[in-house]
């Protein structure tokens, strides 16, 4: 049965890889295993258990509805139109700088595609004006794009946090400055690479008069670039180790955020009503019903024992589960485009174990969700890099020979960093 369960599993992975459908995959996957299992009603409730969990369903829901209404308003381009005229002011070391900001960006602004196509817009064309290289400048943007894994609104940082039984905050600051280090080494790794091609900025400056032709075309709001913060500021202030504002939970300080976002921009109620549900429709189907579907492939594996055979594997050796947490999400996210399923099926069946490897579960959840943006951002087959690839007018494959080091090098030592 184990042998029948690896392969289904392998199968699984590579239909994902594919580019199959993969909420599909994973409950067909799931029902196959638990049939051969000898339960299919365990999957069936696992599915629907999954749906409507409490912890994680009004998060993703309404965080996913804030996200909408920032774009429906125009607030993130406000947000993203003030961060390109720091980067003006910051010519010289442009390429490092722009990797961080996008990745600080990323943590407010969580959808990395629709990060991309907001922040490449402007950005990628800016870096070519100082004289990037096309290539690079797509691979500068696009290797910013992980900081997602360490906000507050990220479903997958909620996951952990919910198996963990602990504080997101908590966790988060935990973790946070670690993986700020590797998205500063990464960064480092790129503007490396990009002088010893030469496809950093090589004399093309923006002129002052460019400068201003540009700045007049957009007016920035002060307001309307806040707004995203808005959130992220509340929670970090009223975190357990800060405690300036009362308590607050996630789903409510992203309301708050969206109800300033109202009376900010005033824009027309039923637009922005529709906005507001169409995201948090988007949410539910596209996160909600992935994770529901990979506690349906979780649950088939548990019932063809493969669970416990990993578990009882990885006991005999932590190096190997240290090193699964991390090359595991990321060598299928590379592969495939996406991390989320490699993700999800490993903080459902592994992570909860942690203990068995002298881990944390905050700790090893941590890694496997960030491993698996990083291998993302090296992928060239991800919505992301397609979309920094055609406003660069290169091929994605281009992308991923730049970022291939800078990624690998952050997993290695984010894994040194948290697991070590």
């Amino acid at each position: 049965m184990i042998i029948a369960g690896v392969i289904i599993v392998i199968l699984t992975f590579y239909a994902i890889v594919k580019n199959y459908e993969t909420r599909v995959v994973l409950m067909i996957s799931g029902l196959l295993m638990a049939f051969i299992g000898g339960n299919m009603g365990v999957a069936l409730e696992a599915f629907a258990k999954g749906m409507v969990n409490a912890s994680l369903t009004p998060i993703i829901c309404v965080t996913m509805g804030f996200s909408a209404v920032l774009d429906a308003t125009g607030c993130s381009q406000h947000l993203v139109m003030a961060i390109t005229k720091l980067l003006n002011r910051a010519k010289f070391i442009i390429i490092p700088a722009t990797v961080i900001l996008v990745w600080l960006i990323n943590i407010s602004l969580l959808s990395a595609s629709g990060l991309a196509a907001a922040v490449g817009t402007i950005l990628i064309p800016t870096l070519i004006k100082l004289g990037v290289r096309p290539a690079m400048a797509a691979s500068t943007v696009l290797l910013g794009t992980w900081g997602s894994s360490v906000s507050p609104g990220n479903p997958f940082i909620v996951q952990v946090a919910d198996l963990a039984q602990e504080d997101i905050m908590v966790i988060l600051q935990g973790f946070a400055p670690k993986a700020f280090i590797c998205a500063v080494l990464a960064a480092l790794i790129l503007y490396v690479i990009a002088k010893v091609t030469k496809e950093g900025a090589v004399g093309n400056t923006v002129s002052d008069a460019e400068e201003k032709t540009e700045g007049e075309t957009f007016r920035i709001h002060p307001l309307y670039a806040v707004v995203p913060l808005v959130p992220i500021i509340l929670l970090i202030l009223a975190s357990p180790a800060v405690k300036i504002l009362p308590a607050i939970s996630i789903t409510n300080a992203m309301l708050l955020g969206t109800f300033l976002c109202f009376l900010v921009a005033r824009p027309e109620i039923k637009g922005f009503a529709g906005a507001f549900f169409k995201g948090n429709g988007s949410g539910f189907a596209n996160i909600v019903c992935l994770i529901a579907a990979a506690a349906m492939f979780i649950e088939g594996m548990n019932m063809m024992g493969l669970t416990s055979a990993l578990i009882t594997a990885m006991e005999d050796s932590t190096s190997i589960a240290k090193i699964s947490a991390t090359f595991g999400p990321f060598i299928l996210a590379a592969i495939s485009g996406s991390g989320n399923a490699a993700v999800l099926a490993f903080n459902g069946t592994v992570t909860p174990h942690a203990a068995s490897f002298g881990l944390s579960i905050s700790d090893m959840g941590s890694v496997v969700q960030a491993a698996g943006n990083l291998g993302r951002c090296m992928s060239p087959v991800a919505g992301v890099t397609i979309i920094c690839a055609e406003l660069a007018h290169v091929n994605p494959i281009e992308l991923t020979k730049r970022n291939a080091i800078p990624c690998i090098v952050a997993g290695i030592v984010m894994m040194i960093l948290v697991l070590v």
